[in-house]
């Protein structure tokens, strides 16, 4: 067309990404395919942030125990392109929720069937409540899972007269499972996007996938070889200090001598108050991070004889120090390391954070034989707590936007606006945006 130029292929850009977890490995991924310049810059020997591995005395084990589900979809599309085999990765299971005198199970059937058979056929809740669950359910679609007002889940279910034996056994469960966050407090918004995307999406949407790999393995140790296969670079033990930045974008303390157009910063948000000091364009971020609260999530490992097995993969505990168990052993049954292995995962704050390690580990043990009597005594246990696991996910939070106000340097995390709480799959999807905007 005449007047205009033929510029050729625009440039590629040079990128430093700060932080190898699942955000900072999601945002790589994406720029190498797009043929730009990569470096990951990690602070530390292992890969995947805070969801990572850790070599104890137990073995490798991870930094704590996670879940994903079906409606993880960025995070299970990244995991295929970068050579992960589902199969391999996750002990796939309908979504199914076990509690003394409790049970629900989704059948394999279409969506909304397997939601409410799953409810019709539930073990532990009479007629009426589970008609109150449906009614729940039908009034959230028929809004299009919009909340006129974000209050907390508690309030919500105050309003719609959710049962006692429904809250303490699915809707709590599914609100500090996704939010890590008490429902007194958690974002009621927030947790209606969740029930949005899987109990009111297709039946898959709502599976459980408990990993058969470590945390590392499961996506940023191969989302690093895919990146350096690619041309791109992936520096462990680098830790970056400050960020600088120029007429032509940005450098970096660790490596002064080369320039970035672009930076990502990938770190936990409690480390960007340091990374960003010498950028006072920045201090109202800074402050916005700041305010943010935090959650843990504490996982008590216990090793018992060989040949010890609990009744199912997965088990829920009410009114205990420990939510969930999961059977290492039955996860991955071909290694001999994970065999009599049981992970205790307590999500959020509460009552456990008064016990030293040791006891907690006892009380847990002692929780685990009520749901699995005759149950031989632990040969060792280990107890690791993150204790600012996630931020604390309330209603109405102002989170940072991916994009800051110095052009070229973006943020990527699970505490970067969106409408999923702090989880894996919103690590992936705030990667990816942020690769988006580049």
């Amino acid at each position: 067309m005449a007047g205009v130029v033929d510029r050729g292929p625009q440039l590629n850009k040079k990128i430093a990404v700060i932080g190898a977890g699942y955000a900072g490995m999601a945002a790589a991924v994406a720029l190498v395919d797009a043929g730009h310049e990569v470096t990951v810059f990690e602070t530390s020997r292992v890969l995947g942030g805070r969801a990572r591995k850790v070599e104890s005395n137990l073995g490798t084990i991870d930094n704590g125990q996670h879940i994903l589900i079906g409606a993880y979809r960025d995070t299970l599309a990244l995991m295929h392109k970068v050579g992960v085999s589902e199969a391999d990765a996750f002990l796939r299971l309908p979504l199914t929720l076990r509690y003394p005198g409790f049970k629900l199970q989704a059948p394999r059937l279409p969506a909304p069937l397997h939601l409410a058979l799953a409810l019709l056929t539930a073990q532990g809740l009479r007629w009426s409540e589970k008609l109150a669950a449906m009614r729940f359910m039908q009034w959230l679609q028929q809004r299009d899972f919009r909340l006129e007002v974000d209050g907390t889940v508690s309030a919500l279910l105050d309003a719609h007269a959710q049962p006692q034996v429904l809250r303490r056994h699915m809707w709590e469960p599914l609100c500090i499972g996704a939010l890590n966050t008490p429902s007194e407090t958690a974002s009621a918004q927030v947790f209606a996007n969740v029930l949005r995307d899987s109990l009111a999406a297709d039946r898959a949407a709502s599976d459980l996938l408990i990993p058969r790999l470590d945390l590392s393995a499961l996506l940023a140790e191969p989302a690093a070889r895919y990146v350096e296969r690619k041309g791109g670079q992936v520096r462990l033990s680098s830790a970056v200090g400050s960020i600088v930045r120029t007429d032509g974008g940005y450098r970096l303390d660790i490596d002064p001598d080369v320039e970035y157009s672009h930076v990502i910063v990938a770190v936990a948000p409690y480390h960007l108050p340091r990374l960003l000091a010498g950028l006072p364009e920045l201090a109202p971020l800074i402050a916005q991070v700041e305010a943010l609260a935090w959650e843990p999530i504490v996982t008590c490992y216990l090793r018992y004889p060989p040949g010890t097995r609990l009744p199912h993969p997965m088990l829920g505990m009410s009114d205990g120090n420990a939510h969930w168990f999961f059977d290492r052993g039955q996860l991955d049954d071909t290694s001999e390391q994970n065999e009599g292995l049981i992970a205790a995962v307590t999500s959020a704050r509460g009552r456990h954070q008064e016990l030293g390690k040791e006891a907690l580990a006892a009380a847990i043990d002692a929780e685990l034989r009520t749901l699995h009597p005759g149950l031989p005594a632990p040969l060792s246990s280990q107890v690791i707590t993150e204790k600012r696991a996630t931020f604390a996910c309330t209603p109405n939070l102002q989170r940072p936007a991916t994009q800051t106000a110095l052009p070229g340097l973006l943020l990527a995390g699970d505490y970067v606006a969106s409408d999923y709480p702090a989880t894996i799959e919103g690590a992936v999807r705030s990667g990816l945006q942020a690769a988006a905007v580049v």
